[in-house]
């Protein structure tokens, strides 16, 4: 068994793990020696064993839906780039990276697209998460600088969560906090989240502030700090629908602490006055003095492994390299240093209006480098339009199948996680190794390798030369020690002659966040969300991540354990809203706004302010019909960061109620008929329609001559097929869901042939005699199910602790703890 140190390719938190190779199985635990994590792992990291099978992978070329060599998939690429560049010049190309790509990847695709192609048209998909965040740091302090590390939050007096739900978002980073305030009961924590989330758990004060006003909540701080009476309690209690008396706690908690430390995310950054918000909160660390200093700060966190190593590079297409700007001296220095009279002079086209570029037909070619943007960026229908239309769409890619990819003129097949080789950047500056501990499969290749003989296709070889990652990242840190002379605070000298075996061995490296010589106050006048709310659309949705699941789900979505806790798309609804729109819990539901429709499971929920509808972003059409949220979402962004405003949604909601639904499991999946109106998969594919699909499963499953058992009682029927005694497929229907005891059927397809005894009861979906079924699994980490919990509830458990020493729950990454606090009460 050989074991690898490497790092999480989830969140920003950046954990160290150990990957262990035992013949075909990868088992997977936290490196205690890495200073992120020290040992911890989230129920997501813990699975990553899981990740590394091929099911699905996308293993050679592909040319126009053709298997091809390397040599005739690159030269077709460079050809048809080569072609539109001579037509229509450099600004008609443009790249989408991704915060997956390692350091390595994104400096090889920044340095070709901006330094030799000669355009700055390379953005990411963290523009749609931290570019606003960006913005603020840029503005207070003149460079992109994060100002705090993970330990400030365990050394602070006051923790403030404002627009992270950081339990199911950063998890670990998240129980570090628990065991801080543990260790100090005297430590205050305050979450500001419209939604009442499993963070709220550790809060001492949650501020349920109206969407989108956030900004003035701060700048009231801020004028009370400073003694300016302008936003005063009052005003701010009416903007963000609060009560004086909240806000009072809290400003008082703030100004009182001896130090305090702001945590801030997506519901902060993702708005159309994203980077004002950041300012406001930067604002008042300033002007307090609870700044620079241990347990202070404004920190920001960054949604993906690698999105401040993208940063770092120059990934965003208004930034140039090395936290440089497109400002003379910066670009005559970079242009020095690369060695090219080709260098992009102003900034490039943002995420959105880069994808409005491709629809109007201005951009002709687009390479998408390791994301999903036809499910993750605003308006997506809108999206997927505009890469239909697109002369040349290129996918660098490690899965066959995604929503992207099926416009694509040619697909690189890229290496996993678990196969890749280089570098990422943690939330606190902190550079960790990813390394590989499996061989490339098939014909897969690293993305920086594939960037550089692209250049070499396009007569820019001897620029892009590197044999090795190595060479590439001492590239990367010369340049941000290039001229510097104390001037950027991103400078990584000490790195940037590491030999190989140095680099091979590199422990993890928090660069200095500096001194801070620009501290800047920004002036910020609060506003609203963008949003239009009217009779037609009459509610305000929000959207955000869930605990088991990663960005659009090519990786987590093929684990059967990060299915179990939740596996469906859903709708968080209050229980007025409901009642207005004639919903009740569980149904299915339509949510619509101008630009499309989503459909999904309805929860009603106390966590929920009236007027507002929560929803995940994680669905997608390789695994939901119509599940996909930014269907919904309109392209708005801030006019500074260019970043989406997807936290605010104006749309309506109203019942759907098919004449069936059902739940089918079966060995393969089969295509289903036109009259499936709606379906999503997980173990099993659970579906809706216009009339039954019994009579078609049955006709279905007689053509490969399989016997049938039917039952058919009052509005619910059920079919089992089987071959050789082994069971094939089951299908079970009625007007409503039927209730199942899907843990029972799962045994049943994974076991030696079902007894006799227990057809019939599996024909029914129940367990046979008095086995109970675990229901809902609340702790993915040990596969416990709500029956199970209650059960045990009700035989004394009093506590989440007495929970987790009888049944385990809750004692790994500790997320399902406010669920089980929630069963308790």
């Amino acid at each position: 068994m050989t074991e690898t140190r490497t790092t999480c390719p989830y969140c920003g938190v950046g954990c160290g793990v150990v990957a262990s190779v035992e013949g075909e199985k990868v088992s997977i635990r936290g490196d205690e020696t890495h200073p992120a994590n020290f040992g911890r792992l989230c129920v997501k990291g813990s699975a990553l064993g899981e990740t590394t099978g091929l099911q699905g992978r996308l293993l050679r070329p592909v040319v126009d839906g053709l298997e091809v060599d390397w040599p005739e998939a690159l030269g077709e690429a460079g050809k048809r780039l080569r072609n539109i560049i001579n037509e229509w010049g450099p600004q008609a190309v443009a790249f989408y990276a991704s915060g997956q790509l390692l350091t390595e990847d994104y400096y090889a695709a920044n340095k070709l697209m901006k330094g030799f192609i000669g355009a700055a048209n390379i953005d990411t998909n963290s523009r749609l998460c931290m570019s606003s965040a960006v913005v603020g740091y840029k503005r207070a302090f003149g460079e992109d600088v994060v100002p705090c590390s993970y330990e400030d939050v365990e050394n602070s007096d006051l923790v403030v969560l404002v627009g992270s739900n950081a339990a199911w978002t950063h998890p670990v980073l998240y129980q570090r906090l628990v065991q801080a305030k543990h260790n100090n009961p005297q430590m205050k924590v305050v979450a500001i989240d419209p939604r009442k989330t499993a963070t709220c758990d550790v809060a001492d004060l949650h501020l349920a502030l109206k969407p989108g006003s956030d900004a003035g909540l701060f700048v009231g701080l801020l004028n009370l700090i400073q003694g300016n009476g302008e936003w005063t309690i009052p005003r701010v209690a009416a903007f963000c629908d609060l009560s004086p008396e909240e806000i009072g706690t809290f400003y008082d908690w703030f100004v009182t602490a001896p130090r305090a430390i702001t945590l801030y995310t997506m519901g902060i950054n993702q708005s159309s006055s994203g980077s004002d918000k950041c300012n406001a909160i930067i604002n008042v660390h300033l002007a307090s003095g609870k700044f620079n200093r241990p347990g202070c700060g404004p920190f920001s966190l960054t949604g993906q492994p690698n999105a401040m190593g993208g940063r770092e590079v120059g990934g965003l297409a208004n930034q140039l390299a090395a936290h440089m700007n497109f400002e003379p001296d910066d670009l005559a220095r970079v242009a020095r240093f690369w060695g090219s009279e080709r260098l992009a002079q102003t900034p490039g086209l943002m995420a959105v209006e880069l994808f409005d570029a491709i629809a109007r037909g201005e951009v002709k070619a687009v390479w998408i480098m390791g994301t999903n943007p036809a499910v993750s960026l605003p308006d997506s229908h809108a999206v997927c339009q505009a890469l239909a239309a697109c002369p040349l769409v290129i996918v660098s890619e490690v899965m066959q199948e995604t929503d992207t990819s099926r416009f694509a003129h040619i697909r690189f097949p890229a290496l996993g996680w678990g196969e890749k080789n280089g570098t990422v950047t943690n939330s606190e500056r902190r550079i960790s190794r990813q390394r590989a501990f499996l061989p490339a499969p098939g014909e897969a290749k690293p993305d920086w390798w594939i960037v550089a003989r692209i250049a070499e296709q396009l007569g820019y070889g001897k620029a892009f030369a590197w044999e090795h990652p190595q060479e590439i990242f001492c590239e990367h840190a010369a340049l941000t020690a290039y001229e510097n002379n104390g001037e950027r605070a991103l400078n990584l000298h000490e790195l940037a002659s590491l030999t190989r075996e140095a680099w091979d061995d590199l422990a993890p490296y928090q660069w200095r966040a500096g001194d801070f010589p620009q501290r800047t106050v920004v002036p910020v006048e609060p506003s609203t969300h963008g949003a239009c709310v009217n009779e037609l659309y009459p509610l305000i949705l929000n959207s955000g991540r869930i605990r088991d699941q990663w960005h659009t789900m090519t990786r987590t979505g093929y684990v059967p354990r990060l299915m179990q806790h939740i596996d469906e798309p859903f709708v968080e609804i209050s229980a007025a809203d409901a009642a207005r729109a004639a919903l009740t819990d569980a149904q299915l539901a339509r949510i619509s706004s101008p630009r499309g429709v989503m459909v999904a499971r309805v929860r009603i929920s106390p966590a929920q302010r009236a007027g507002e509808l929560f929803a995940p972003m994680h669905w997608n059409a390789q695994f939901a019909r119509q599940g996909k949220v930014n269907a919904l979402v309109e392209g708005r962004v801030d006019a500074c960061s260019g970043q989406p405003e997807s936290k605010q949604t104006a749309v309506r909601i109203m019942p759907w109620l098919p004449a069936w639904q059902g739940e089918l499991y079966a060995r393969e999946l089969p295509a289903l008929p036109p009259s499936v109106c709606w379906w999503r998969k997980a173990s099993r594919l659970t579906v809706a329609g216009d009339r039954p699909l019994l009579s078609w499963i049955m006709a279905y499953a007689s053509a490969r001559g399989w016997q049938l058992q039917v039952a058919q009682t009052g509005e619910r029927s059920s079919v089992l097929a089987w071959h050789l005694g082994e069971l094939m497929l089951g299908f079970w229907e009625g007007h409503t869901l039927p209730a199942l005891a899907h843990a029972f059927i799962e045994e049943a397809f994974n076991s030696a042939p079902v007894q006799i005894a227990e057809r019939h009861a599996l024909l029914h979906g129940q367990r046979p005699g008095e086995g109970t079924d675990p229901g809902r699994i609340i702790c993915s980490c040990f596969s416990v199910g709500e029956n199970t919990i209650r059960q045990a509830i009700a035989g004394g458990c009093d506590s989440a602790s007495a929970l987790g020493v009888k049944l385990r729950c809750g004692t790994n990454c500790g997320s399902c703890v406010p669920e089980l606090k929630g069963l308790l009460e």
